[in-house]
């Protein structure tokens, strides 16, 4: 038997076999997944979609996730680096991490971080940058840039009339393009992912 007043419990249980399965689970793998009888999954399917969380593909022979569906709980108060303090992650508003990260999603890349030029400023390899292609850049952006056809990230600085490309880590040198230098694009966000 379901219970209504579990649904935040049982639309967690589908976002753990979405991460897994990249789809929303049938009726019956859902009674599976949650152990309730099927009319019962079907209830629920529809419980979720009437709250927008899923809906039917185009072609009506599946459910699959809203944006709504991707949401996390943001908690109310900041973590401390510091002294401990109390977190209660229900009790703020909910939160998608594209609209934090990203605000022109045609324009945005995610690109893999490989190397460590950038340590110093807390950018390391294995950490995803989040890039808009067509920000302006300005010094002091972190930029991914094309140089002697290879890309880079680096900040982006002024030395006299020219831009070059500075690092954070002090085992690497500045780079000062012989040609123009070309912007690739900025970056907006980063995202690091401590468990492999």
């Amino acid at each position: 038997m379901a219970y209504p007043d579990r649904d935040a419990e049982y639309l967690n249980k589908l976002r753990d076999y979405y991460a897994e399965a990249r789809r929303i689970p049938s009726h019956q793998r859902v009674a599976e997944l949650i152990g309730f009888s099927k009319t019962a999954a079907q209830k629920l399917l529809e419980r979720l979609s009437s709250a927008g969380f899923i809906i039917r593909t185009p072609d009506n022979d599946a459910w699959m996730p809203t944006k709504t569906f991707f949401q996390r709980s943001l908690a109310t108060s900041a973590v401390r680096a510091g002294s401990p303090e109390m977190i209660e992650p229900m009790q703020g508003e909910l939160f998608l991490i594209d609209d934090y990260l990203v605000k022109k999603p045609s324009a945005t890349i995610m690109i893999p971080v490989k190397g460590d030029s950038m340590t110093d400023a807390g950018i390391n390899d294995g950490d995803l940058a989040v890039v808009e292609r067509d920000k302006t850049a300005h010094p002091g952006d972190f930029v991914v840039a094309v140089v002697d056809d290879e890309f880079t990230l680096k900040e982006l600085a002024k030395e006299k009339n020219s831009f070059v490309l500075k690092p954070h880590n002090k085992a690497f040198s500045i780079i000062r393009p012989k040609d123009a230098l070309e912007i690739y694009g900025v970056m907006v966000g980063l995202v690091r992912r401590y468990f492999r």
